[in-house]
């Protein structure tokens, strides 16, 4: 990742926000990395570097500033946006697959030799797999000391750590300082208090604006019951995670996400808020979309009224495809009916692939044809033909979706937008977004609405979602 030294200097200087988690600043002279918006005095030129992540600057020997927590910044807007291997690598980390299938289980998922995979991460952010998957372990193990009474030896294992040995090392190489200094530095409970019920209350910090309302609203319209719900206190949300099940509660806040997790297994910790941060976009640069659509006269207004809008996605991306067949053509409260009957026999948790296709005949309220596409679609997925949850070629993970009996443009589409998290998917013929268009005055058939829309790339879900909300 090519970074400019004068652009970070400018950035760190002012303390500007926007660009954490975008690179972090190195200090020579103290052997401290910070996030460019650190309120810290800034250091003369001659002792700074400027690196991609935290894990390029703690593979160097720098350690984790304390005071501005660089390693909980949020994610480059780079990997959130792009669709390419080193993408896809660095979205699949933050899920844990290293730490739950080695870098042999990553490199399989993306298609690359281990060799080719480790050179291109290292090109790009300074760091290889194992490199970037030790640097989230450390940032899990701190949440972990600072906000909960598990006990250290438990959290060394929950983190990922091999042993109880490389968790003390490696907090103290990042750190600075002993799992134990951590926990007293930060006033929390002693071991073993207030850990028996699995709960961790985390910070998910975002770039502003956040315009939380859309995606709230979004939300509750299509949310089902038993799985998730829109309540006075945030977004409540059922959880299947690797090592277990979880819920987790999302309240927006100033400059940050407050999320309430609770885990049937700590270990999960990582993966959850992984998901959390995906399905509510936290790691997108509004200011950049915004810059975009706000230039179109005709999106201007809405641009400027409600800034910072996302586009919500998803915790499971299978779930979301299973949505898009359902939806396709009955209002969202009657898909939301059909959708509740498919997880009646499951306790909140919606089924997977394997699931699906073991489910009767009875389970599906729909027409045969719609039936038979989804246990195709789950077929594909049980067989690892489809990766739907960020792992996937973008492109060719819609080509096969609408390769599928009974898939079309707007189905594939509508997954690439929530499920793989694709910036750019747009949906002309949607009757919404048509009726958005015609709103905001913008043409309102499906192929002159496509041909406006080149102007709003590579930001069209963006637009979509904004559509949504004029109709």
């Amino acid at each position: 990742m090519e970074l400019d030294f004068e652009t970070c200097r400018k950035a760190a200087t002012s303390r500007d926000s926007r660009f954490d988690g975008v690179f972090v600043t190195a200090v020579k002279s103290t052997k401290i990395y910070c996030r460019p918006s650190c309120p810290a005095i800034v250091p003369r030129a001659e002792n700074v570097r400027f690196l991609p992540t935290a894990a390029a600057a703690q593979r160097e020997g720098f350690r984790a500033c304390l005071r501005c927590r660089p390693d909980a910044a949020p994610g480059s807007p780079d990997w959130d946006v792009r669709g390419d291997v080193v993408g896809r690598a660095m979205r699949l980390i933050a899920d844990g697959v290293v730490d739950r299938d080695g870098v042999p289980g990553l490199a399989g998922r993306l298609g690359y030799t281990e060799r080719h995979l480790h050179r291109m991460l290292t090109a790009e952010v300074g760091a290889g797999p194992l490199a970037l998957a030790r640097a989230q372990r450390a940032q899990t193990a701190r949440v972990l000391i600072e906000t909960t009474g598990i006990g250290l030896a438990e959290i060394a294992f929950a983190a990922g750590f091999g042993s109880v040995r490389q968790f003390n090392d490696t907090v103290r190489e990042i750190y600075g300082r002993t799992p134990s200094q951590l926990r007293t530095r930060r006033g929390r409970p002693e071991e073993g208090e207030d850990c028996d019920d699995g709960i961790v209350s985390v910070r998910l910090p975002f770039r502003a604006p956040l315009h939380a309302e859309s995606l709230l609203t979004f939300l509750a319209h299509r949310a089902v019951s038993g799985i998730d719900s829109v309540e006075e206190d945030g977004y409540h949300r059922n959880l299947r995670l690797p090592h277990g099940t979880g819920r987790a509660v999302l309240r927006p806040a100033h400059g940050h996400v407050a999320a309430t997790l609770r885990l049937a297994d700590v270990r999960d910790l990582a993966p959850a808020v992984a998901r959390c941060r995906r399905l509510f976009d936290l790691d997108a640069d509004p200011v950049a979309v915004d810059a975009v659509l706000g230039a179109d006269p005709a999106l201007a207004p809405m641009v400027l009224k409600e800034e910072g809008v996302r586009v919500p996605r998803a915790t499971d991306g299978f779930e979301i495809a299973v949505r898009a067949v359902v939806g396709q053509q009955i209002s969202v409260a009657a898909a939301r009916t059909v959708l509740r009957k498919l997880i009646a026999a499951d306790a909140g948790l919606f089924p997977t692939a394997e699931e699906l296709l073991e489910l009767p005949d009875e389970a599906f309220a729909m027409p045969e044809a719609r039936r038979r596409t989804l246990r195709g679609l789950a077929a594909a997925v049980a067989a690892g033909e489809l990766d739907l949850d960020g792992g996937g070629d973008r492109e060719e993970t819609v080509a096969r979706l609408k390769a599928l009996p009974g898939i079309g443009d707007w189905t594939a589409q509508y997954t690439a937008m929530r499920a793989l998290g694709d910036p750019d998917a747009f949906l002309p013929t949607d009757l919404g977004v048509l009726r958005g268009a015609r709103a905001a005055g913008l043409p309102d058939t499906p192929k002159t609405l496509a041909a406006h829309a080149e102007r709003w790339r590579p930001w069209r879900s963006y637009a979509a979602i904004r559509l949504w909300r004029m109709q």
